[in-house]
């Protein structure tokens, strides 16, 4: 049964600012005017000085267990969501940096919070990690297409936190994309010898090593040839005199991990036959896989495993902040493997946790909440990055 902690007030942030841009792809607010829509939980009795950042490049994070315990806590959480709310088929990672550049400016601006933390979750851990980057070191100057983009004015966050997280999307797509498909306009186009959901022909776990090698290898081979498609529909738009123009494109099958049918691979305690998304062969070419619909200058940014910035692996050794590092031990979403580039990548002082059992989203799992709270609260209270942190019964 739950305990019964003072309830938190959600209270609605709307953040709009204008900005020069080369490119629209965000519905409202003009043709140049941003609009972000944000949720500020907190209790009346909770610290002023310490606030922790959820943001993900498209979810919005404010209904997920961990930020609302959090805030039950009395933890002030600030859920932040991007311009392109629930839908990425046309985002630009480095525009959602502006985004949450413009929620740190905003917690400590108008919120008064002396010390901000990056809460990186899943798909926001290596967004986290892209901003404070760039903050510390601000190196970019346009999008992979070539986009100026204007990152200087970046706050850097007190510390991040990486929690049941992935090293990059484009890392994490890759490693779903569908090794058997040999024409990206037909998806029924396959090489039995990689199809994983083929009963009849194709392969059977456990996966040797060799298939395994071969297969990622063709993972990659595939991103990269939608990469260079990519590059040359640009280039040709450009010569028609069109190089504001844009193409909207599908890729199918991007949910064929061989993790999830083989749960020796990158083992942990997730059920084997099942993923994040549901069913792993449905979700293959159903209509949420992962960069299922997708534009050219949001795969260049967002998806291409080459031209990608929004990576932990590249980012990480600039971080100098303190960082602690969560993982679920039954994580249906982002493997050990990611959790080691991670922890490995990041430059600062930091903690690597692992709390057992936890699925992805603690979703029917009080135990394993209660164990991510309670590592994240001692973890901030010994940091020295929080202080006046309300007793459970909601005194002083």
């Amino acid at each position: 049964m739950a305990k019964d902690y003072k309830k938190p007030t959600t209270t609605p942030i709307l953040i709009a600012f204008t900005e020069a841009q080369q490119s629209r792809e965000t519905y409202g607010g003009g043709v140049a005017n941003v609009v972000l829509q944000g949720m500020h939980l907190r209790r009346p009795d909770a610290t002023r000085d310490t606030v922790l950042l959820f943001m993900h490049p498209t979810a919005t994070l404010d209904t997920l267990p961990l930020p609302r315990e959090l805030a039950r806590r009395g933890v002030p959480v600030l859920a932040c969501g991007s311009r392109y709310p629930h839908n990425d088929s046309a985002l630009i990672m480095e525009k959602v940096l502006v985004d949450l550049g413009h929620y740190v400016r905003y917690a400590r601006e108008r919120l008064g919070y002396r010390t901000v933390i990056l809460a990186g979750w899943s798909g926001g851990a290596s967004l986290s990690v892209f901003y404070q980057s760039q903050a510390q070191n601000p190196t970019i100057t346009a999008t992979p297409c070539g986009h100026a983009i204007d990152l200087s004015g970046l706050q850097p966050a007190d510390a991040i936190m990486q929690l049941a997280a992935h090293s990059a999307r484009a890392r994490i797509m890759t490693e779903s994309m569908d090794a058997s498909l040999r024409s990206e306009g037909d998806p029924t186009d396959r090489n039995a010898a990689f199809d994983l959901y083929d009963r009849i022909n194709g392969p059977k776990p456990p996966y040797a090593p060799d298939f395994v090698a071969a297969y990622r290898a063709a993972q990659i081979d595939r991103n990269q040839r939608i990469t260079a498609w990519v590059r040359e529909t640009l280039d040709a738009l450009k010569r028609r005199g069109s190089a504001d123009q844009e193409r909207c494109f599908v890729t199918h099958g991007t949910m064929a991990d061989p993790r999830w049918l083989d749960p020796m691979l990158d083992a942990n305690g997730r059920a084997p036959g099942i993923c994040y998304l549901g069913e792993p062969e449905a979700v293959n070419n159903g209509p949420i896989g992962l960069a299922r619909f997708a534009t050219l200058r949001s795969w260049l940014s967002q998806w291409s495993i080459d031209e990608s910035r929004a990576n932990t692996e590249l980012q990480g050794p600039h971080v100098t902040v303190p960082a602690l590092v969560i993982a679920n031990a039954a994580d249906d979403c982002c493997p050990p493997s990611h959790t080691d580039i991670i922890y490995r990548s990041l430059g600062g002082p930091k903690e690597l946790h692992t709390i057992p059992g936890a699925n992805h989203y603690y979703i029917g799992q009080r135990e394993q909440l209660d164990a991510a709270i309670t590592l994240i609260i001692d973890w901030l209270r010994k940091g020295g990055l929080l202080e006046g942190l309300p007793d459970a019964s909601g005194g002083g």
